[in-house]
């Protein structure tokens, strides 16, 4: 356990996940969270802000409230403007961005946005000469200067859940690491993807650690940390992460991960490890996780904040009065307990199998009642296999494992780990004594495309076993792997991407063979034509290379994702940085062309509904100031009919902003479905050629320039 050397308490809700602290003057840290009724909370010890605009004082002498008006979504501080020697907060909401200089009481600039905000960070990315606010929003980022101007626009495949600033590539450079609800981790070198890793559920935190390595967190309570994209461990909880944090605790000169959870728990874990190093618990769950030298003395604090609005503030443990063991000492020690303790129960289990069977030592198997008992040959091998099954009326499509061991031994039990594949990451099959066999087989249904790799453990001996033999091994599915051949009949898709490589039919044949899970390879000399079926999704998908049209390949399918998933795979086996292709996909771009109408139509609501809550909220104004001067009057009878009609009106806006919800709701849908295409688009492309996809796409869609967005869809520019 550690011990805090501060503790706070504000008379104030504090929103999870809503928390920061900024040098608002240059010189004296300032803890910030989010409060109840569109507030932002300001713990000011050292000084008081001018209040008046949107401060006002709080109930504690040392606290001011920051009156946003809206409810805030994410928050952040940071050196915004790097020609002033100070901190500006950030502040965002559904539908807006506001850069706050608190020091002077002062809107640094205020930003419509209309894929709203989920989460901002504040820093230098990559080689843009100033700092920036970026924020994560709806399947859409953007990057502000201190003047509020748009320097950064990128896209995910969907919302932006958490954001961290952190140098990827060690090159000198921040990179953007993005977590979304689609469980994928996204590296941005400015606007180019450079890494992507696919987690087992939505990503809620990310937070940069020393080096190359970053935290992450999910929704299921995972926690874990990547160096580049090596996951070094990962452990998982029944209690939700709220916030990751950097700090070392153990002032061994290395970061730990600090983690707060919904339980109300904190814990440091080494980042090499995983382990448990240090842990403290608040009464309620934790709300945020910082750090700054809040007490003036040149000294960090590690500052933790619950929901209930305990703060506490701790230090490192030599500085704290703590000492700790040399950390190389310790994991030495506690690798060579472990390995001990494992060999004697090893040991141990071959002791009593012996004994159990008074069987001489080396002795494989006896035979008691024709039954064989006892150890297995030596020999035996684990054979496993995956084949595809189309399923029938009763069972989707899927995969299935083929399990068996090489003798007469009998599989009692099938343990298999796997990510993204069975709920709760693993599936254990264990047949009834009368069925048990040397075969065994298990149904696999992957929901979507991807690498996975399945760890297995099977449990062999024989009937009349008491103890079993553990054999493990991973096999790889490819992927692609619910695919079939085609029929000869088989339709041939309307939509078509085509492009031109510099390589041989063969290379691009070992690639499909190695990615596509299909019981016969692939063989092609001359020219490549590939006709398979997606079981999924029951459609059609050609692939087709004619090497003496300069290397003309033509992929044919009407699921654009697929598409972008071949050309993303195909490109890094083969080594190809960019790549421009045509495509045509006219039945998804017609259907793009009614979401754009609505999302036309939605923004015309909008500000319509806008202007007429403005008329009604000019009206209210007017009807108070009656009613107010008939009751200041006297004048019962007309106060009552003031009020009356100000009941009517206000129930009439009540209405309006409900009407304008909803519109709102609608339109974010619809804005998301238009920049999954723009990221679809991009993912047809490779390096240069899909960013100015990207670029071009947005910049078309702010001119409302519909023909030239679909050209650029279709030939990469306009």
């Amino acid at each position: 356990m550690i011990v805090p050397i501060f503790t706070l308490r504000f008379n104030h809700k504090i929103f999870a996940g809503l928390t920061t602290v900024g040098l608002y003057d240059g010189k004296h840290p300032c803890l910030t969270c989010a409060t109840t009724a569109g507030k932002i909370l300001v713990h000011n010890p050292h000084a008081r802000f001018n209040e008046g605009g949107r401060i006002s004082a709080g109930t504690e002498s040392d606290v001011h409230l920051l009156n946003i008006g809206q409810q805030i979504t994410a928050l952040t501080a940071g050196a915004l403007n790097s020609n002033v020697n100070k901190d500006f907060l950030v502040a965002g909401t559904q539908t807006s961005i506001l850069a706050y200089d608190v020091d002077q009481n002062a809107d640094l600039f205020y930003k419509d946005v209309a894929d709203g905000v989920n989460v901002a960070v504040v820093g230098q990315l990559g080689q843009i000469d100033c700092p920036i606010a970026v924020v994560g929003g709806n399947c859409s980022i953007q990057g502000f200067d201190y003047e509020g101007n748009d320097l950064f626009w990128t896209v995910t495949g969907d919302n932006v859940r958490a954001m961290a600033l952190c140098d990827f590539t060690r090159d000198n450079e921040q990179e953007l690491i993005v977590g979304s609800d689609d469980y994928d981790i996204r590296v941005f070198k400015k606007d180019e993807l450079v890494s992507e890793m696919t987690e087992t559920e939505a990503v809620t935190c990310l937070c940069p650690m020393s080096g190359s390595k970053f935290g992450y967190s999910l929704a299921n309570g995972t926690v874990g940390v990547y160096d580049k994209t090596t996951r070094y461990w990962r452990i998982k909880s029944k209690n939700q992460v709220v916030s990751i944090f950097n700090y070392d605790l153990d002032g061994d000169g290395v970061v730990e991960l600090i983690t707060g959870w919904s339980n109300g728990k904190v814990d440091a874990r080494n980042d090499r490890t995983g382990e448990v190093m240090f842990k403290d618990n608040f009464p309620s769950s934790i709300a945020g996780i910082i750090k700054a030298d809040y007490r003036m003395d040149g000294q960090q604090e590690l500052i933790c904040c619950s929901i209930n609005g305990e703060v506490r503030g701790y230090l490192p443990m030599e500085q704290s009065g703590g000492t700790t063991a040399p950390t190389t000492e310790k994991d030495v020690f506690r690798e060579l307990s472990l390995k001990k303790q494992n060999l004697l129960t090893e040991l141990k289990n071959y002791e009593k199998n012996v004994k159990a069977h008074k069987l001489p030592v080396g002795l494989e198997k006896s035979e008691i009642d024709g039954t064989p008992v006892g150890l297995i040959p030596a020999n035996t091998q684990l054979l496993v296999t995956l084949d595809v099954s189309p399923g029938d009326a009763n069972i989707q499509p899927h995969i299935v494992l083929h399990i068996s061991t090489s003798n007469d031994t009998i599989l009692r039990a099938i343990i298999i780990f796997a990510e993204g594949i069975f709920k709760g990451e693993s599936h254990v099959v264990h047949p009834s004594p009368q069925n048990v066999s040397n075969k065994l087989d298990v149904r696999i249904f992957p929901q979507k495309d991807g690498v996975v790799d399945l760890h297995i453990k099977a449990l062999v001996g024989y009937k009349s076993s008491v103890q079993f033999h553990t054999f493990e091994m991973t096999r790889q599915i490819p992927r692609f792997t619910l695919y079939i051949v085609a029929p000869d009949d088989t339709p041939e898709p309307k939509s078509s991407v085509v492009f031109h490589i510099t390589e041989r039919i063969n290379r691009v044949v070992m690639w499909i063979n190695q990615n596509f899970l299909l019981q016969k390879e692939i063989e092609a000399e001359d020219e490549l034509n590939v006709k398979l079926i997606c079981l999924r999704e029951n459609t059609p998908l050609f692939v087709n290379m004619e090497p003496n049209q300069n290397g003309k390949i033509t992929i044919k399918t009407d699921n654009m994702d697929l598409a972008g998933d071949i050309i993303q795979g195909l490109t890094t086996f083969l080594g190809i940085e960019d790549l421009q292709v045509t495509a045509d996909f006219p039945d998804y771009l017609g259907y793009l062309r009614s979401v754009l109408e609505k999302v036309d139509e939605y923004h015309s609501t909008s500000e319509k509904l806008t202007a007429e809550m403005a008329d009604h909220s000019n009206l209210i104004r007017s009807l108070i100031v009656r009613a107010e001067d008939a009751r200041i009057m006297g004048d019962m009878l007309n106060m009552k009919r003031g009020y009356m009609e100000l009941n009517t009106v206000n129930r009439d806006l009540i209405s309006q902003y409900s009407i304008r919800c909803n519109n709102h709701t609608e339109l974010l849908s619809n804005l998301k479905i238009v920049n999954q295409t723009i990221q679809k688009a991009g993912r047809l492309r490779v390096g240069k050629s899909k960013t100015q996809v990207i670029a071009a796409c947005r910049a078309a869609i702010k001119s409302n320039n519909i023909s030239s967005l679909f050209k650029i869809i279709k030939a990469g520019s306009s």
